[in-house]
Parts: structure tokens; C-alpha cells; sequence
């Protein structure tokens, strides 16, 4: 037998074999197991078949779920500091034991691994062996006497593999976990850099205190601290300046030293009696100023907020600047740092926040988003037909309907706080009326459906309303269901039928709410497991003592369950997150950061951005059935109802339209009024014959309109009233309260109001004459930028005239003049030389719309939730203001300890004062203190007490919670908008480059040999090294072992440590220059240049050799800024060397977004330029004293002057404390008070609430909109071809930009994340 027919003899034996062993496998009873595992268990083995039955029957599932929620009630049973008790312990035991039991019946049906779908094949079962595991060892070392209960904090996490829509998700963020960790890369690199910085710059600066100078008296008996100590000292230090540094607070700048009352301002006596030193001889005045003493600035031991805030070392350096990347107390260590170093310095802080906050973080948030919409497939809901014919008699009774309960609620909105006891009692009969109405409604509806009537969630809803409201007026209870009344808001819902495009916006929310449920489940989870682990680390741990030695228990704390849950979730809201990391921080460790880092980034930058996904996928499905279906019958039934009741209210009426019968009656009346009409006719005739004609005087052969036109269509007419404007622009910012009347400034301001209003008032009357006034194709009144100039120049006038006419100087007709900064809109007009700016414009103007619909939603969600707090909190928001207050129960203690009963600023007294307090927590800034007062009131006229109804936190955090779906709808609208005004100029700059024949012509490129083949051998060797990837291997290990020796430095370092620092920035200096002449060499000038990544290497090289020269020649106190800081910009050169292609995309990301960031950054100019000088004109009077103490304005926020007010909307836009800043300039005017406004408790709500929304809600998710877009564009492109050297790779990319439009568009956000989901 030859070989041949041997093997194929073997081939088929071995095809027998397997045909048998598929046939045997597909008898199995699980064919998709393994047939026989731990070599002797098959599936038909009784103890595998039993396991097998036991694993893959539902019970055992439902039995896993039952006892995670089981475990879950026992952790949350937990208290700290006690201990558990020996029936829970003795049940954890249990639940172990379970999922032992669980885990080794599924590793003998499954086996174990090295099997067709064995147990640790699963990802899901892997995550339970570990969690198990892990409670094993913490068992072990409680035998050992080591306390390691938190092996069972995770036990919950094991409820994602039992239900299926949390473990899609999960499943999704698995996927997204690469490309996560690229982002995080860049964000501890931007953060890194930041903080090193930091260090190099201010390292002790927050040390700095004011002690006790050698000039105090020997003999003193005045008890004095070392330095100077404020109220709050450990919290707010006085932070000061030492001698030579340009800081804004000095020693000189203690408040003076106060006594009885009253402040002191005397020397001391040095040959005085020491006992008379500190009383007062005849007044308060007259007193010794001991704080005067304080006059030496130099490093205490101690850093602001129990020394947490500090740029000392690294560490801390890290901790403080990514609580700045978190916009949340940022401002504050701004402050400080102003202080003590410079006022210079908010711009590095407003660097910080631009690219940490604004840009970085919200890469990260465009990235999960756009993985969510490419990975997860969300279904949409269809809704039910039920098309219905809308008659008169339907339309009718559905008005009637709608119309009684708007007044219901009418009625409702109306109660407040102290209203008279008529309006009460009118309301009270209302009530009974609308009560009795409803009644009647759902009875007849009861006889007329009976049973069916409650098939209807409507139906159901009204009748439990109905039954509240009877109950309420038969019992005569107290009035506290009648809070559910407010309920009948939710009825009103159904007017928005005739608002289709409101509609899909709610069809939007709706089916974000329902696609967001899986989320909410996985954050409930998540907020759950973080709150029993910050009860394991700090529970009962946030007792101190104040000043008094009194004991306080931190409200915000991680003693309870319900407790822990509420700052967890507070914590991913980030209001305040830093006030608990500081308490954390003191009471255990420094690393207690660690778990406020893991908090926020996985809960608030991961889980939260999920649900910008889903908002941007519910946009995105616009052109679905359900939103088409529903817009299309609801226009049909409103066009029928509307020919319905036109028809049926006048049926004698004709077809005809009634132009069409008065044309054909007027000949019969023509006789009998011919000579009027006739005159008529001839005047109506002149006037058409000249509407060419402008003011009916200036024909358009006129010389002197022709003389206009050429004028006003001059490029030198234009560019002059530009100049005007922005010279108007700049005396507007000049202006401020603080000028004399009678001073030479204020007197320039003046006339120059007068001739720019002159100047104005020629321009808009050339253009007129040139264009006339409402008559013409292209008249005066036909742009809507001349209709505002005129707008403004009339107002400019009126201004003027009243105010040389009236003899007061405050007016407030005086607010006309902020007017004329809409001014600075008109350079708008020129947009189209930017295309980038024009995209932005587009972009805002175009979101107009559907911003108002979601505002409008807004509105509804805050009236229904106002009308709640009105009925929930009226009344309650007073306290007693006085120093010991312990012993005070209501109003009438408070009095008769002389103490004030003030009401607090925000609080629900009014629908207008609940609309507010609503928006305020709507923004995130200000809710836990609102949330607090809401949980301590007690009653009318009664003193708050700590915690009194704690089922009040179901308002604040139902709210807050809807606030999160309501802001994201921000972001879906401005992404949705952005993405189509970049497609339309997509569009045009395609037509226009199909217009010119000069673009389509093909470009013909010559071949040519490499520039590099006539190189001599050793400079070609050169350029091999120069262009191998061992060269920046080699630098990116320098420039990172240089940043790691840089991370060394801190404050009081040892002397090797700066030597080491000094003589490796010399050795690291000469490698770069090193390369810089190599490349050089291999490349040429020329060739070297074109290439924008080296411009970046020869700038790394310049700063560094003049900060060596600079620190060499002892010039560093010459310069404004510490020399050393300019070696951190070697870091950047690090972005050169990050080849990997995800990062390389991103960083393309952001570096198109930093381009597009510039044109909304002008936006933000004119936006803040406006607001800035408003903002002094109703504020800049403002003071905070002690009678009117400020809790956000203060000496570095103000609108004192326009460059500060700039700085303080700055803060504002960030949404950090801006609700402090809106209720110092809430202020009632006081009969004292001089320059006080009366209007400002008005207008102030307005000012602040309009700039929150421009700001924080249209213009910043501008940028999330432009991110991505940058990040579609940068996938549609080509990838970087990092095979060739960098100087062809940059040729490369100067023939694609030549190729292609500068501004070109993506068509779909679906396939933003092609690149980047296919790797």
C-alpha cells in the first residue's frame, strides 16, 4: 500500500470520526457545551446533569437576584463605627456561602476553563469569581484580626450580569474603555503640565501669613496669636504678599482691631500701663488697633482649608488643579493665589479652565457619546394611531376643558406667603368651585364609560386628583394634600398638540426618558456601591469643632445610608464636592482624594455622558415615523378644525375670498363716491409713480442721493464707522460709578457720547437719503441691522435730550445708554470673510427656535415644580439671625432676644421667588443649601431645625435628576443645529469651487527623484537616523524622564534635589539643541520649517536656552513671571511623539476644536462685552459692609469697573458661586442707603438668568457641538501616514488642505467614530 492511499485512508477515518462526533454532539442535551468536562463528567453524569438543570433554569438566576438585593439591604444596615450586628453577620455568611454554591455548580456544569463556553470564559462570571474571591480573603483576615470588610462593598455589582439591559450597557462602556483611557492620557497630561507649573510658580505662596512684627511692645498683655487669624481662618486664611511681589493683599490691609462693638484706631502707648491699653477712655474709637502689629509676611505652617490647597508638591498640586478642571471652588484658589503672587494670575486659571474644563472634558464627553451611538442600538417607540375627527362641538368642549383647568391652576399659582385674607378666602371658594366641577366631570364620565373610564391613564390620574381635593375640603385638614393639586398642571400638557415642533421636542424628553432607564438603574447601582464605600472610609468621621469648641457633625457625611447616597450624588452633581473632600481629607488621608477622583470621573465624566449619547441619538432620529406620523395628523386635524368652525360660524357666507366680492361690488358704488376716490387714486398714484424716491424729495437721478450712495458703498465709509464704534465701544467700557461729576473724565465721556451720537445720526441719514426709508428694493428698513442702528440712534437721542433736560443726575432712563452696545454686533456683518465665525453665527442664530421650545419646556417643568414648593414651603424660609440661637424655637423668641427675623433670600414664599430659587438649583450651583433649608423648615413663624422632614429630599432630587435630562436636551439642540449649518456651508463651498474652472482643473504633479539622493553618505546617515523612530523614542524618554525630575521639586526642597533639577534641564537643553542641528542638517532650513511640528521644536529650544540665560544672569526678579516656568513648555513637545493613531486622532481633535474655539471665543466677546458694561451700570454701586455683608462679591468680584466686572461673569459662566453673586444684588434699598437702585431687585434676576442660559447653556455646548464635529472631520480625513518622514508627511498634508475646502463639513454624526470603533 503506498503512502498516498495510507493517508487518504487516515483523511477518511478522521472525517468519519467528526461526522460522528457532530452527530453525537448534536444529541446532546446542551450541544453548546461541553460534552464531557474535568475529564469524566458528561452531561448525562447525575451530578453535572444536576448542575446543568440547576444553571441554565431561570430559578437560579431569580435566586442570585433575590439575594443581591438581600445583600444590598444588609450593607446598607451598616453603621459606622458599631460594628454589625451577629445576625447580619451570621446572614453575610449566608449569601457567601450562596454564591459559593452558586459558583461551583456552574464550574461543574460549565467546567471550569480550557471548555467550549467554560465558567471563566464568560466576562460576566469572571467578575463574579473575582468579587468572590475577594470576600473569601476579607473573611481570612477578619480571622486574622484584620478588619477588611470592604471585600463586600462590590457584592452589588454582581446584579450587572443578572440584568440585561444594565449589562448592554456595561457592555458599551467596555468597548469605550480603550479609547477612554486615551482620553484620560491626555487629561492627566494637560493636568500634569498644569500642576507642574503650579509648583514652579507658587510653591509655599498660600503659606503666607501676617505675623507679628519686632515693634510690639514688651510689656503687652493682650493675649495675640503669632499672625493674623480671620473668623474662619482654617477655611478663609488671610492670605498676604511678602515685599517684592506684586500680590493684591497686603499686611497693611488687616481690618482694624475691634472692640465692644466698635473699631479701634489708636497706638499703642509704650509707656502706658499695660492694663489700660485695651479699654476704651471715652469712645469705642479710641482704643488700641493691636492688628496693626501684624505687619511682617513671611510662610506660616499651614495652607488654606486645613491645607488641602496648596501647590507645595505634586501631589498637591495635582489635587488642586483638577478641582479647577471641575469649575466647582475654582475661583477661590484663584483668589488666594491673586493675593499672594499676582493679579496676573487669573490668566493662567482662565487658561486652565478654557482647556481643562471646557475643551479636554468635553472630548471625553463627545467620546462616549459618539461610541454610545455607534455601538448601542436604541429602538424607538411607536406610538398608537388614534386618530380622532376634531369637529366644532370636540374643538369646543376640548377649549372649555383646557380653559377651566388653566384657571384651576390659575388659582393655585397664585397663593403665596402673607396674602390677605380676602384673596384667601376667594381662592378657598375657587377651590370649592373647580372641585365641584372636576367632580361633576368624572361622574358623568364614570356613567357614560363606567369600567372603561379607568382603561385611560388620564382618566386614572384625574379621578385620584378629584378624590385628594373632595378628601381635602371634607376633612378640613391642614392643607397638605392639597400640594397634589398642583398635579392638574400636568393636564395642560395636551394645548402643545397644536405645537408640533414643541411636540417632537417633547417626544425627544420623552423617549430620552424611556431609552435612559437602563442608565438610571446602572447609576442607581453605582451611587449605591460608592455610598457603602464611603461609609466603610468615612463614616462618622466629619466631626469637628468650631471656634467655640462646640461639636459639629458635617452635614455633608457618609454616616448613614440615605445620607451617603445624597452626598454621592451631590458629589456627581459637583456642588460642593469640594467641601467634602477637604472634610475627608483632614479627618483620614491625603489619598482620600482618590475616591472623589474615581467618583466623578467614572459617575459624572462616564455614566452622565452616556446620556448626552442617548439626547444626540433621540435628535437624530427626527425623520422617524413616530415624530413625522404625529406632526402630519396633528396639522390635519388643526386645518380641519379650523375649516370646521369657519365654515359652520358663517354658512351663508361664499366661497369667494372677500377681495375677491369687494372688486365686484366696488363699480356700483363707483358713481356715488367718484370724487374722493378719484383723489385718493391720484395721491395713491403719486405716491407708487415715486417710491423710488427717498422721503418722496430725492429722485434716484437726484446728484446728492448719488453723492450718498457712492459714499455709503465705500470701503472707507465702512472701515470708519468701525472705528467709531469700537472708539464708542471703548468709552462705554470707561464708564463706572466711581467718576466725579465734575472731573475732566467724566466730562471727555460726555462730549464723546455726544459726538458719537452725532456721528451716528449722520451715517443712519446718509444711508436713508442713499436707500430711503421703507420704499425700494434695497431700503433702509428692509436690512434688519439698519433697523437696529436706527433703534439705537433714536434712542441715543431721546437719552441725551432727557438728560440734558432733566435736572437729576440718577434716572433710570440713565440704562438707555447701555444700549449702544449692540453696536458691537455690527461687525457681524462680515462674517463671510471668516467662515469659521460664520459657522458659529449660523450655528447660534439657527438654535434660536428650538432653544425657545426647550426653554418653553423648561418653563413648565420650573412652574409645575414652583406651584409644589409654593404649596410645600411657604412661609418656612425664615430664621432667626443672632449669636446663640440654640434655644430659639420660633418667631416670637427670636424677638425677645433682640435678634432679627429675616427671611432667607431664596425660598418658595411667591411663584416669582419659587421660579427662581428653581433656576438656580436648575444650574447646579447653590442646590445642597436650598435642598438643607428645604429639609429643616418647620412651619410658619417656627425656628428651622436640622433634618426635621426628610422625605422632602423626594423634591430636590426628582428635580435635580430631571434637570439632568432637561440641560443634556441643551446639547442635543446646539449639536443637532451645528451639524446642520456646517453641512449647508459644506454645500456652498462645494457650489462655488464647482463655479470656478480654476479648482476643477486637475493638478498635475511632476515625478521627481527624493530631494535626499544626492546627499553625501554621512549626511544621508544623518537623515536615516532623523527619520527612523528611534530618534523620538529617544526624545519622548528625555522629555519624560526630565517632567518625572521636574515632579520633584517641592516647597523647602533639599539642596540635591534643585541641583539634580538644575544640572538635568542643562544636559536635557543640549539633546534638543542637539537634535534641532541634526534635523537641520538632514533636512535643510527650508525643508526643516515647512514643517509646522518643528516650529514647536525650535520654540521648545529658544525658552529654554532664555530661561538658562535669565536664571544665569539673576534677571528673574526683572521679569514679570518666574523664568523657571518656562521649562515646562518642553512638555509639549511630548505631543510630537505620541504616534499611536487614536491619540494622533485626538489630538487632530482638539486642535481643529482650539481653531473653531477661537471663532466662538469672539462670540463670547461680544456676548461678555455687553453684559460686562450692563453689569456696571446696575451694580457698580454695590458695597459689601457690615450691614450688608456679600457672600460672593468681594474685592475680586465686583463690577466696579469693566475689567473686573469681565472677570466676575467669567466666574459666573463657569457656574461657580454665581448664586452668591445674584443674591448680594438682590439687596433691598434701606432708608440710609444713597446711591441704592430700587429697581435692582427686579432686573437683577433677569440680567443673571438670561446670561446663565446664553452662557452656560447655548454658548458652551457650542463648543461640545464644535468637539464633535472637529472629531468626525478628523476621522473622515485621511490617518496620518506615520511610515513617512515628517517632512513628506507634511507635504502630504499641505496637498490635502490644498485639495480640499478649508471649511469642509461631515454628513452624519452616525459615523463620527469610524476610525476610532473599527480599530
Amino acid at each position: 500500500m503506498t503512502d498516498g492511499q495510507m493517508r487518504e485512508r487516515r483523511e477518511v477515518a478522521l472525517t468519519i470520526q467528526e461526522n460522528r462526533v457532530s452527530t453525537e454532539e448534536e444529541q446532546l442535551p446542551y450541544p453548546n457545551l461541553a460534552s464531557v468536562v474535568f475529564r469524566s463528567l458528561t452531561q448525562t453524569t447525575r451530578p453535572r446533569n444536576w448542575c446543568l438543570q440547576i444553571a441554565c433554569g431561570p430559578w437560579m438566576e431569580y435566586m442570585s437576584i433575590l439575594m443581591i438585593l438581600l445583600n444590598c439591604v444588609s450593607l446598607g444596615m451598616y453603621k459606622p463605627g458599631e460594628g454589625k450586628s451577629y445576625k447580619l453577620e451570621v446572614f453575610d455568611v449566608f449569601v457567601f456561602a450562596f454564591f459559593l454554591v452558586e459558583m461551583t455548580v456552574k464550574m461543574v456544569a460549565f467546567g471550569v476553563y480550557g471548555y467550549r463556553n467554560s465558567y471563566l470564559q464568560n466576562k460576566w462570571n469572571k467578575l463574579d469569581f473575582f468579587i468572590n474571591i475577594a470576600e473569601a480573603f476579607g473573611y481570612f483576615f477578619n480571622i486574622l484580626g484584620i478588619d477588611f470588610l470592604l471585600s463586600q462593598v462590590f457584592g452589588p455589582l454582581r446584579l450587572i450580569s443578572r440584568v440585561p439591559s444594565m449589562r448592554d450597557v456595561v457592555t458599551v462602556l467596555i468597548d469605550v474603555v480603550p479609547m477612554l483611557a486615551i482620553v484620560l492620557v491626555i487629561f492627566l497630561f494637560v493636568i500634569h503640565i498644569f500642576a507642574v507649573a503650579g509648583v514652579q510658580l507658587w510653591a509655599g505662596q498660600l503659606r503666607n501669613r501676617c505675623f507679628l512684627g519686632d515693634d510690639i511692645p514688651t510689656n503687652n498683655s493682650m493675649s495675640l496669636s503669632p499672625y493674623f487669624e480671620t473668623q474662619f481662618d482654617e477655611k478663609v486664611p488671610f492670605v498676604c504678599t511678602r515685599e517684592g511681589k506684586s500680590g493684591t493683599q497686603h499686611c497693611r490691609d488687616i481690618p482694624p482691631y475691634q472692640e465692644n462693638g466698635g473699631t479701634c484706631s489708636l497706638a499703642a502707648p509704650h509707656k502706658a500701663s499695660a492694663a489700660n491699653w485695651g479699654i476704651p477712655t471715652v469712645a469705642s474709637h479710641t482704643c488700641v488697633n493691636w492688628h496693626s502689629f501684624y505687619n511682617v509676611c513671611r510662610a506660616s505652617e499651614k495652607n488654606p482649608h486645613r491645607g488641602v490647597i496648596n501647590f507645595d508638591n505634586i501631589f498637591y498640586a495635582w489635587i488642586t488643579i483638577f478641582q479647577v478642571v471641575t469649575l466647582e471652588g475654582w475661583a477661590e484658589i484663584m483668589f488666594f493665589i491673586m493675593d499672594a503672587h499676582s493679579f496676573l494670575s487669573f490668566l493662567f486659571f482662565m487658561l486652565v479652565t478654557v482647556m481643562g474644563s471646557f475643551i479636554i472634558v468635553n472630548v471625553c464627553a463627545v467620546v462616549i457619546a459618539t461610541q454610545f451611538l455607534d455601538n448601542m442600538k436604541l429602538k424607538s417607540e411607536e406610538p398608537s394611531p388614534g386618530a380622532a375627527r376634531n369637529t366644532l362641538p370636540l374643538l369646543c368642549r376640548r377649549f372649555a376643558c383646557w380653559l377651566r383647568r388653566f384657571n384651576s391652576i390659575i388659582t393655585i399659582a397664585v397663593e403665596h406667603h402673607n396674602q390677605p385674607p380676602k384673596m384667601t378666602h376667594v381662592l378657598h371658594i375657587c377651590n370649592i368651585v373647580f372641585t365641584f366641577v372636576f367632580f361633576v366631570e368624572m361622574t358623568l364620565k364614570l356613567i357614560a364609560l363606567r369600567f372603561k373610564y379607568f382603561f385611560d391613564l388620564n382618566n386614572i390620574f384625574d379621578f385620584a386628583i378629584v378624590i385628594v381635593s373632595v378628601w381635602e375640603l371634607i376633612a378640613e385638614t391642614d392643607g397638605r394634600l392639597s400640594v397634589l393639586r398642583a398635579f392638574r398642571l400636568l393636564r395642560f400638557v395636551r394645548l402643545l398638540h397644536f405645537l408640533p415642533y414643541l411636540l417632537r421636542q417633547l417626544l425627544v424628553l420623552k423617549r430620552t426618558i424611556a431609552e435612559a432607564g437602563p442608565l438610571c438603574m446602572l447609576l442607581l447601582l453605582f451611587t449605591f456601591v460608592c455610598s457603602v464605600l464611603g461609609m466603610h472610609l468615612f463614616g462618622g468621621q466629619f466631626i469637628f469643632k468650631d471656634p467655640q469648641g462646640d461639636i459639629i457633625i458635617e452635614r455633608k457625611n457618609f454616616d448613614t445610608l440615605l445620607w451617603s447616597m445624597v452626598t454621592v450624588f451631590q458629589i456627581l452633581t459637583q456642588e460642593d464636592w469640594n467641601l467634602v473632600l477637604y472634610n475627608a481629607m483632614t479627618a483620614t488621608t491625603p489619598w482620600a482624594f482618590l475616591y472623589f477622583v474615581t467618583v466623578i470621573m467614572l459617575g459624572k465624566h462616564v455614566l452622565l455622558n452616556i446620556l448626552v449619547g442617548i439626547v444626540v441619538q433621540s435628535f437624530q432620529e427626527k425623520e422617524s415615523s413616530e415624530c413625522t406620523q404625529d406632526s402630519s395628523r396633528i396639522d390635519e386635524d388643526f386645518n380641519d378644525s379650523v375649516t370646521s368652525f369657519t365654515s359652520e360660524t358663517d354658512p351663508s357666507r361664499p366661497s369667494q375670498s372677500p377681495l375677491t366680492s369687494e372688486k365686484d361690488t366696488e363699480p356700483a358704488n363707483t358713481q356715488e363716491d367718484n370724487k374722493p376716490l378719484t383723489c385718493i387714486q391720484q395721491m395713491l398714484h403719486w405716491c407708487k409713480e415715486h417710491e423710488e424716491w427717498a422721503f418722496y424729495v430725492f429722485s434716484p437721478q437726484n446728484r446728492f442721493r448719488i453723492y450718498c450712495q457712492r459714499l455709503i458703498y465705500h470701503k472707507l465709509f465702512d472701515n470708519t464707522v468701525l472705528l467709531f464704534i469700537l472708539l464708542s465701544c471703548v468709552t462705554i467700557a470707561m464708564e463706572r460709578p466711581g467718576i466725579h461729576s465734575d472731573s475732566t473724565e467724566r466730562w471727555i465721556l460726555n462730549m464723546s457720547r455726544y459726538v458719537f451720537s452725532g456721528v451716528f445720526l449722520v451715517e443712519m441719514l446718509f444711508k436713508v437719503v442713499a436707500l430711503g426709508v421703507f420704499f425700494g428694493k434695497d431700503s433702509y428698513c428692509s436690512s434688519s441691522w439698519n433697523v437696529m442702528d436706527g433703534l439705537l440712534v433714536i434712542l441715543s437721542v431721546i437719552h441725551i435730550i432727557i438728560s440734558l433736560a432733566s435736572s437729576g443726575e440718577n434716572n433710570m432712563l440713565g440704562i438707555l445708554k447701555v444700549l449702544r452696545l449692540l453696536r458691537t454686533l455690527r461687525p457681524l456683518r462680515v462674517i463671510k470673510r471668516a467662515p469659521k465665525l460664520k459657522l458659529a453665527v449660523d450655528a447660534l442664530i439657527t438654535s434660536i427656535k428650538p432653544i425657545g421650545n426647550i426653554v418653553f419646556i423648561c418653563c413648565t417643568f420650573f412652574f409645575f415644580y414652583s406651584i409644589l414648593g409654593v404649596q410645600l414651603f411657604k412661609g418656612k424660609f425664615f430664621h432667626c439671625l443672632g449669636q446663640y440661637t440654640k434655644n430659639i424655637t420660633n418667631k416670637s423668641d427670636c424677638l425677645l432676644a433682640n435678634y432679627l427675623w429675616v427671611q432667607k433670600r431664596y425660598n418658595f414664599d411667591s411663584l416669582p421667588q419659587a421660579l427662581m430659587s428653581l433656576f438656580v438649583m436648575y444650574s447646579k450651583d447653590g442646590w445642597v443649601n436650598l435642598m438643607y433649608d428645604g429639609l429643616d423648615a418647620v412651619g410658619i413663624d417656627q425656628q428651622p431645625m436640622r433634618n426635621h422632614n426628610q422625605w422632602m429630599l423626594v423634591f430636590f432630587i426628582t428635580f435635580m435628576v430631571m434637570s439632568f435630562f432637561l440641560l443634556d436636551m441643551f446639547i442635543g439642540v446646539m449639536v443637532e443645529t451645528f451639524a446642520q449649518c456646517q453641512q449647508q456651508q459644506k454645500k456652498e463651498n462645494e457650489e462655488e469651487a464647482s463655479h470656478d474652472p480654476s479648482r476643477n482643473k486637475p493638478k498635475k504633479i511632476p515625478t521627481q527623484p527624493p530631494y535626499y539622493t544626492c546627499y553625501s553618505p554621512m549626511r544621508r546617515s544623518i537623515h536615516t537616523l532623523c527619520t527612523s523612530d528611534f530618534i523620538d523614542v529617544f526624545m519622548a524618554t528625555i522629555i519624560l524622564i526630565s517632567v518625572l525630575i521636574m515632579a520633584f521639586q517641592h516647597y523647602k526642597q533639599p539642596l540635591y534635589i534643585e541641583l539634580l533639577t538644575e544640572y538635568s534641564y542643562y544636559a536635557f537643553t543640549v539633546l534638543l539643541i542637539i537634535e534641532v542641528l541634526l534635523k537641520i542638517l538632514a533636512f535643510g532650513i527650508r525643508r526643516f520649517l515647512r514643517n509646522s511640528w518643528n516650529h514647536l521644536d525650535v520654540a521648545v529650544v529658544l525658552v529654554s536656552v532664555v530661561s538658562i540665560v535669565f536664571i544665569g544672569m539673576e534677571m528673574a526678579d526683572w521679569i514679570p513671571i518666574n523664568p523657571s516656568i518656562l521649562r515646562v513648555c518642553r512638555v509639549l513637545r511630548l505631543a510630537k511623539v505620541l504616534k499611536h493613531k487614536k491619540i494622533r486622532v485626538l489630538l487632530k481633535t482638539i486642535i481643529k476644536t482650539l481653531s473653531q474655539v477661537g471663532s466662538i471665543c469672539l462670540l463670547f466677546a461680544f456676548f461678555f462685552f455687553i453684559y460686562a458694561a450692563l453689569g456696571v451700570e446696575l451694580f457698580g454701586n454695590l458695597d459689601c459692609t457690615e450691614e450688608n455683608p456679600c457672600l460672593g462679591l468681594h474685592r475680586h468680584a465686583n463690577f466696579k469697573h469693566f475689567g473686573m466686572a469681565l472677570l466676575t461673569l467669567y466666574q459666573v459662566c463657569t457656574g461657580d458661586n454665581w448664586s452668591a453673586i445674584m443674591k448680594d444684588t438682590l439687596r433691598e434699598c434701606r432708608p440710609t442707603d444713597i446711591d441704592c437702585v430700587t429697581y435692582l431687585s427686579h432686573v437683577s434676576p433677569m440680567f443673571f438668568s438670561s446670561f446663565v442660559v446664553m452662557a452656560q447653556f447655548v454658548l458652551v455646548n457650542l463648543v461640545v457641538a464644535a468637539i464633535m464635529q472637529a472629531l468626525e472631520d478628523s476621522n473622515e480625513s485621511n490617518p496620518t501616514n506615520f511610515c513617512l518622514p515628517l517632512e513628506e508627511e507634511e507635504d502630504e498634508e499641505e496637498e490635502e488642505e490644498e485639495e480640499e475646502p478649508s471649511d469642509n463639513a461631515g454628513t452624519s454624526l452616525q459615523g463620527s467614530v469610524g476610525v476610532l470603533s473599527n480599530e
